[in-house]
């Protein structure tokens, strides 16, 4: 850390344990950016802001649906970024993969509204952007037969995304599990924006860079 910071201006690490990412930090004379840890993906989730933004308008006042694993990096920095935006998030995951008792007391300490449900059809009832996920993560250490199957009533297909608006988006950071947490009808329909995501996250690490360098 301490050469680096003689090196470069900026540093971007994606880790697979946040711990490293606090403690190269700690060290460094120079900007840090979280470009992925298993804790949080903030880089993703802004450019998923800046995606529903450029599309609709403020999100302030609006609703978004992550539906999957609601205990991944993923989900934390959306809780974060609905404290941070005013959005409510409605989160549809079974009862194992809840959001950690750390995310959610932030989110309660910082007003945040966050549904958590169980139920598919609730979480994505009238909502302005359905998100999800790979069902299995990069360095996931678990049973990923038992993990998809537990998953597979939250796979985003057609008959869910008609519970949300007519006009909600349809948001996933690649890469895709095509047939597992989403239907190719769903991401290759209409609503989908996922590959306007992918150019977009081009602009927003930059404009990420372009603020740490200010």
């Amino acid at each position: 850390a301490k050469v680096l910071s003689e090196y470069a201006d900026i540093i971007m690490l994606r880790t697979s344990s946040h711990k490293n990412l606090e403690e190269f930090g700690k060290y460094l004379n120079i900007p840090i950016i979280n470009g992925l840890s298993d804790q949080s993906h903030p880089c993703q989730v802004l450019t998923d802001l800046f995606s529903f933004e450029e599309a609709k308008g403020s999100i302030s006042g609006k609703s978004v649906a992550w539906l999957g694993d609601g205990n991944n990096n993923m989900s934390n920095s959306l809780i974060e970024a609905a404290g941070k935006f005013d959005f409510k998030l409605k989160i549809g995951c079974p009862n194992k993969y809840k959001p950690n008792k750390k995310i959610m007391t932030w989110a309660k300490k910082n007003k945040a509204n966050v549904l958590v449900t169980d139920n598919p059809a609730e979480a994505v009832k009238d909502v302005d952007c359905v998100m999800t996920d790979k069902w299995v993560s990069m360095n996931d250490k678990v049973n990923k037969k038992a993990k998809k199957k537990s998953l597979k009533k939250y796979q985003v297909n057609k008959k869910l995304m008609n519970l949300a608006k007519s006009s909600a988006l349809f948001m996933h950071c690649l890469p895709v599990g095509r047939g597992e947490e989403v239907t190719d009808e769903v991401i290759d329909g209409k609503q989908s924006i996922v590959w306007t995501q992918a150019l977009n996250r081009v602009h927003v690490q930059k404009s990420i860079i372009n603020w740490c360098l200010n």
